[in-house]
């Protein structure tokens, strides 16, 4: 009766399928874990070509290629050539900026799937705007400075203000983007399609094998379209683990397809996020999905430099034994 766990990735272009998959397994289990693991991989329905295996993802917080990619135009082959990083852009003409970018490249999104506006990425403008600003206070706060006595430190920092700005609001932007996207682009029903067929692909060969734990993990916008699916009813899930998840911002809410609660059929939900995570805002969710005595908060340590990565909040151990000790019940 092995357990068997699936995986929703988040927003931005990945890794070809079987790459990432391996990742999250390593980062979680410290080895493959063959086909106990299952990969809802949805996004080539926003990015159609992965990234290439010798380009680290961006949105893995790993600085060089976060900095340059964006210093670059958003095109990582590109980053040795990029230039160095301009002075920041004012907050609110990239939030501005974001979120046009963000409706023209989903002409007639308008009005969405549940409660869209004209003008695209309205509805979700307070959160970009809060993302941005939180962004800039980062950026700022984790600039390396001398101690008392110390001498000025050497201009060649590895991540000065201008690349580490750049860093966060590359997450900012591809966030926004495919959050958007899915609720007024027409991406959500596919998403969720995905995510149903890999829980279905799940559930079939725990039955073939004698039905044991099921856990889901959902990162990012991973985690919203994962909170959809399983709200909807009709699964049965062991533990249900949101990493670095934007469901307790209000703007996400109050487009999910179905009010915020407890999904159905979920035993237990671990929602860890780190408190410099940009796109998890809000890192208390028991107020809201009620009832709250089945739902644990967690702050954790992300180190990862935009403090997002999934490998980092896979490797947490107030992650990592949560989900070790309910795969490791025998159903």
């Amino acid at each position: 009766m092995p357990p068997r766990i699936v995986y929703v990735h988040g927003s931005g272009p990945k890794p070809r399928a079987e790459l990432l998959k391996a990742q999250w397994d390593r980062a979680l289990f410290g080895h493959e874990a063959d086909d106990r693991s299952h990969l809802a991989y949805w996004a080539p329905l926003l990015h159609p070509e992965p990234l290439p295996e010798h380009v680290p993802d961006p949105l893995e917080g790993w600085p060089g290629a976060a900095a340059e990619a964006e210093a670059a135009g958003g095109r990582p082959e590109a980053a040795a050539q990029a230039p160095e990083p301009p002075l920041p852009e004012d907050p609110a003409r990239f939030a501005a900026r974001t979120a046009a970018g963000a409706a023209r490249a989903r002409p007639g999104a308008a009005g969405g799937e549940r409660g869209g506006t004209e003008g695209g990425g309205g509805p979700l403008d307070g959160w970009l705007r809060d993302m941005t600003y939180f962004a800039e206070a980062l950026a700022l706060a984790e600039e390396p400075r001398p101690g008392p006595g110390e001498e000025p430190l050497p201009k060649a920092l590895p991540l000065p203000r201008p690349a580490r700005t750049a860093l966060f609001r590359l997450l900012v932007k591809r966030a926004f983007e495919d959050v958007h996207a899915y609720f007024f682009g027409g991406v959500g029903p596919a998403a969720r399609q995905v995510v149903a067929d890999a829980l279905d692909a799940a559930g079939a060969a725990g039955r073939a094998d004698g039905s044991g734990p099921l856990v889901v993990v959902g990162h990012s916008l991973g985690s919203v379209v994962a909170y959809d699916v399983l709200a909807a009813g009709g699964r049965q899930v062991d533990l249900f683990v949101t990493l670095g998840s934007p469901l307790g911002i209000t703007e996400v809410q109050d487009h999910l397809a179905a009010p915020p609660a407890m999904p159905p059929g979920t035993a237990l939900w671990l929602n860890a996020s780190d408190a410099r995570d940009v796109v998890a805002l809000d890192h208390a969710l028991r107020p809201d999905y009620t009832p709250p005595g089945q739902l644990t908060d967690l702050l954790v340590t992300n180190a990862s430099a935009n403090h997002h990565g999934i490998g980092e909040y896979l490797s947490n151990p107030l992650v990592r034994e949560p989900v070790r000790r309910v795969l490791s019940r025998i159903a």
